[in-house]
């Protein structure tokens, strides 16, 4: 594999098929091969943008999800949870917080899986007359390493599972404080 083929990284060697070169599209010095490439790098952008989609639908689901847990334990907290037994409560409380970490553990994943997308993209733009994503738009925003440049939604994402489960425990404590 020549370094034009993108040998630099573990990433462009995975990606690039080193059988395979624009003398195999020799027509018209390698346009077949040019449109090849094009029309991968538009199906994965297409895919990474599914992802991205697909992300925000698990968010919004969880997001419902524990707003209708806690506006639905604030609604029957003066009479219901009072009548339950401890082991009820804490039981409620565990499945809560399983159920953020669930979440949690799904953000980690769609960004591990975002990451390597966006790896394969910003190779697949070496070969391109552009290199929109990896060397304009990542490396003006700073590559996500400073807070004044841009916050990567990842961080935001993160946070929220917690914050709900600080909440549950929070609630937790001040339903059993006030038994």
């Amino acid at each position: 594999m020549t370094a034009s083929q993108g040998g630099g990284s573990t990433t462009a060697q995975r990606l690039w098929n080193g059988a395979v070169t624009p003398q195999d599209y020799a027509t018209a010095g390698g346009e077949k091969y040019r449109t090849a490439v094009m029309e991968q790098y538009k199906l994965y952008v297409e895919m990474a943008d599914r992802i991205s989609a697909r992300r925000s639908l698990t968010n919004t689901f969880f997001l419902t999800v524990n707003s209708a847990l806690l506006t639905t334990a604030g609604a029957v907290s003066r009479t219901f949870l009072k009548e339950l037994p401890v082991w009820g409560l804490l039981i409620a409380a565990l499945v809560a917080c399983c159920q953020c970490l669930v979440w949690l553990l799904l953000i980690r994943s769609y960004k591990q899986l975002n990451r390597a997308k966006y790896r394969v993209i910003g190779e697949l733009e070496r070969r391109l007359p552009a290199r929109l994503y990896l060397e304009a738009e990542w490396s003006e925003l700073g590559e996500g390493k400073s807070w004044k440049e841009y916050v990567p939604l990842t961080r935001v994402e993160l946070a929220v599972p917690v914050i709900f489960a600080v909440l549950y425990a929070v609630a937790l404590g001040v339903v059993l404080i006030a038994r």
